[in-house]
């Protein structure tokens, strides 16, 4: 063998099989009838400039996908594009004098070239870009339909205003008071703005979770909570005090627990509130307080975490069923306006921000619940509050009842009253999809004086971003343009204005798998393509976007469905979140983040190149700002992209995150040479591609087909649950397999067709993972077919069974000795194989056992 025969280039090979797949237009989606379908997607990333590991994980793993789907037999869609609307790219603009749009495509372009070495089996056919006007302008035809339909709405609402970047803020933006890019203390504004309807499809979208089993149950969990449906009461409490603003003003407030309404001690409003607003114009210590809680982050997270704080109005509530008892009122941080009615009472014993509350402030914690109904039950001595099911205790008429009939007596206690009712409240609230910037879609809206909102003709679509912007001032360049906001009006051809909002990202990634399955069609949808691919049968991502990004393509497809484009309520049928790739963090002396690249490490200590110590810090989340990344073009150009593909589906579980190490990727390419050199060597010893078995089998021969039938079975079932490191820790079982018979030597009754069995069904079984190495060493087994058109692997059942099974054998709780059985033998063969063992025997000591106990296929414990 050849010095070049002897090593795997895999540069060169990678570069060879990716030109015949190009030129034989091989990933190209097509509907076949008579096949299955499997459309595999994985979300689509955002053109920053380059590829990183993390990109490398997320599409190798969709990659196994398609390519075991293809194998399978299924008609596969796998398509890619890029989510390129967005801030970073206005603030490119910003940085470096350079239009978004240059600096995305550029970055598109970059990105595209760093993917197609990983060797992917996308459909670049039907690639897509979401600031391509011929992208968006299919996404305002979606507004206007929504429009017509009730599904978009324009209202005032108090929004989280960055005064850096002057543009709203999602909730999710704000982290401890101040935009998330900017830094910058974020204000409380009321502006009107654009919304889509969510809130409508609240029930449905809560009630459908059930049934997405093929999503993982945290994220369908988090949904829950975010849409947050809860049951209780909402009733009216009478304030009294000097400076209500109104006389005989009440205080509305909403409640899932009105059982403890004779545990509460105070009352508390958000800072937005209208009671708060109008008491805080005469007065400026609250006043300011309120604009200090309007800084504040509105997080549930952010909530739960920071320390409760509270000012108090001077005015009171009344117990309603209590009249003698009034409470104080509070401002408190830790209320929502946009949850119930922004207002609650405070019952501390039984909530445990209420508890954190009152402990501070030196207000009474009653218990009115106690587990078992006991009266002297205290939550002040046990120290937290309880939130748990029992009896309600101090309650006068609710004495003795269990929580769920106490919660409903009491409501209709307050309906009987006349104070209020039973009411279910959602914690969702309507998509807010304004954002006050240039780099996104425009709104496809015209404001007249006369007619009010106009939507702009279809005819007259896409409304395209302007090319001439500036970014010299502060602010939406759509504002300052001078000349394209003003428009005749469509209806009455005045003078009118554009919408100059364009819409949150959000919503090009809400619908842009479905235009994936036809990216030239005239309208935003063709049907016959959607009704063949969708849903998308597997999703992949990261668990970042488990709530806002699939809660909104959910609606959205519910909304495409009401307006004709779709006929699919749940676009994604199955749904996996990978971990993420992370790294050790290295700093200099000087406290700087260095690269790893920067790094050397010797003798257990790290150093730079030029010899100066290296602090070693934890193993993170591979980030810019630590620079704790690894380039994948490095990593291709020194082992190849099925090196890096291979190792990352290797070790640790694909949701779960997995640390880079230099170890590892080695390991993976040692194991591509490995394979290489085992269907070098054994090449010249293997009978023609096709040849039949022998009967005449050695036994090692016979042990290795039997290994090749049980890692493909168990393979197989890997891959279908997405177990990919233990798949891949099979194949390396099948290959140590293939290399013991072939090292005992060849000549053995059928080893030769054993071994090209196995090393047949190998190949096939890497194929998903590492596609290049597969296809070359199927080319060198003398085939003339792709593998990438070869069927998936087969096994035969009865070579997957065991003729015998290990059980080990335990005397007085301590391993013994071991026994070979047949899988179906009955106990009592068992016991006398194991009490004829030496190593039994001899534990025993002559002593006869008292007690033999076998568990069937497990173990046999022995008691002396």
């Amino acid at each position: 063998m050849s010095q070049d025969q002897e090593r795997y280039n895999a540069k060169t090979i990678e570069q060879k099989w990716q030109k015949v797949w190009a030129d034989a237009d091989t990933f190209r989606a097509r509907m076949e009838g008579g096949k299955p379908k499997a459309y595999v997607l994985e979300m689509f990333p955002y053109p920053s400039g380059r590829i990183h590991i993390g990109h490398t994980r997320n599409y190798s793993m969709g990659d196994v996908v398609a390519r075991y789907k293809r194998a399978q037999g299924f008609s596969v869609l796998h398509p890619m594009g890029w989510d390129a609307f967005g801030l970073p790219a206005e603030n490119a603009a910003r940085e470096r004098g350079e239009h978004p749009g240059k600096w995305t495509r550029q970055n598109i372009e970059t990105m595209k070239e760093q993917l197609a070495v990983m060797g992917l089996s996308l459909d670049w056919s039907r690639e897509i870009a979401t600031c391509d006007p011929e992208y968006y302008k299919h996404q305002q035809a979606l507004f206007i339909d929504f429009l017509e339909a009730g599904l978009a709405y324009r209202n005032e609402a108090t929004v989280n205003w960055d005064p850096i970047e002057n543009s709203v803020l999602a909730n999710e933006q704000v982290v401890d008071g101040k935009g998330w890019r900017s830094g910058a203390p974020v204000e409380k504004r009321k502006l009107t703005q654009w919304f889509f309807k969510i809130t409508q499809y609240a029930d449905d979208l809560l009630e459908s979770l059930e049934g997405l089993d093929r999503w993982p149950d945290n994220v369908r969990l988090m949904q829950e909570n975010w849409i947050g449906k809860s049951h209780g009461a909402q009733w009216v409490f009478e304030l009294e005090g000097s400076d209500l603003p109104k006389a005989k003003e009440g205080l509305e407030v909403y409640s899932t627990r009105p059982d403890t309404i004779f545990g509460m001690s105070y009352c508390a409003v958000a800072a937005d509130h209208p009671l708060a607003q109008a008491l805080a114009k005469n007065n400026a210590q609250l006043a300011t307080y309120c604009n200090e809680v309007a800084q504040n982050s509105t997080m549930q997270a952010d909530l739960d975490t920071a320390e409760k704080t509270g000012f108090d109005t001077g005015l009171r509530a009344k117990n309603p069923f209590a009249p003698d008892q009034t409470v104080p009122v509070y401002v408190a941080n830790y209320v929502l306006l946009d949850y119930g009615t922004g207002a609650i009472f405070g019952c501390p014993a039984h909530d445990e921000r209420d508890f954190e509350f009152a402990q501070k402030y030196g207000l009474a914690i009653p218990t009115v619940v106690s587990p078992d109904g006991d009266a002297s039950f205290d939550t002040v001595a046990n120290g937290e509050a309880y939130i748990g099911p029992g009896k309600l205790i101090n309650s006068d008429f609710l004495d003795g009842l269990d929580t769920d009939d106490a919660i409903e007596v009491a409501a209709k206690a307050f309906e009987k009253k006349g104070l209020g009712a039973r009411k279910t409240v959602y914690r969702l609230r309507d998509w807010l999809i304004s954002r006050q910037r240039y780099w996104g879609c425009p709104i496809p809206v015209i404001h007249c004086e006369g007619c009010g909102v106009v939507p702009v003709p279809k005819a007259d679509l896409p409304v395209e971003l302007p090319e001439d912007v500036s970014f010299d001032k502060p602010g939406n360049p759509l504002d300052h343009h001078p000349t394209w906001k003003n428009v005749a009006c469509p209806s009455c051809s005045k003078p009118a204005r554009r919408e100059t909002d364009t819409m949150d990202t959000f919503v090009d990634s809400s619908w842009y798998f479905t235009r994936y399955c036809d990216n030239s069609a005239e309208t935003p949808t063709n049907r016959k393509e959607v009704d063949y691919w969708l849903p998308v049968d597997q999703y992949i991502g990261g668990i970042e976007h488990a709530v806002l990004h699939l809660l909104y393509a959910r609606f959205v497809a519910r909304a495409m469905t009401k307006t004709g484009h779709l006929d699919v309520k749940e676009p994604f049928a199955g749904l996996f979140t990978q971990g993420m790739v992370c790294h050790e963090t290295y700093k200099s002396a000087d406290g700087k983040w260095l690269y790893p690249d920067e790094v050397a490490v010797s003798d257990g200590k790290a150093f730079t190149r030029d010899g100066e110590p290296v602090t070693v810090g934890a193993v993170e989340k591979m980030s810019k700002s630590k620079r704790n990344t690894i380039d994948p073009e490095e990593i291709v150009d020194q082992y190849g992209a099925d090196t890096a593909r291979w190792f990352m589906m290797s070790d640790t579980p694909p949701e779960r995150d997995i640390e880079w190490t230099h170890t590892g990727i080695e390991g993976a390419w040692r194991y591509v040479q490995r394979l290489w050199r085992i269907a070098n060597e054994t090449l010249p010893h293997l009978p023609e591609p096709g040849a039949p078995a022998t009967n005449d089998m050695s036994g090692p021969a016979l042990g290795l087909r039997k290994a090749a039938h049980k890692t493909v079975k168990t393979v197989t079932a890997d891959i279908d649950h997405f177990r990919f490191n233990k798949a891949v820790a099979r194949c390396y079982e099948l290959a140590s397999e293939i290399g013991s018979v072939a090292q005992k030597g060849m000549d053995g009754p059928g080893a030769g067709f054993a071994v090209r069995e196995a090393l047949e069904k190998l190949t096939g079984l890497i194929n998903p993972f590492m596609p290049h190495l597969a296809e070359e060493i199927w080319q060198k087994l003398g085939h003339t077919t792709l593998m990438v058109d070869t069927h998936w692997p087969t096994y035969d059942d009865a070579l997957t069974i065991d003729d015998t099974i290990t059980l080990p054998i335990q005397v007085n709780g301590k391993r013994r000795g071991e026994i070979e059985i047949a899988p179906d033998a009955d106990n009592a063969t068992i016991e006398a194989l194991a009490l004829e063992n030496e190593g039994v025997i001899r534990a025993m000591g002559g002593a006869a056992p008292k007690k033999v106990i076998v568990v069937p296929k497990r173990i046999v414990n022995i008691v002396v």
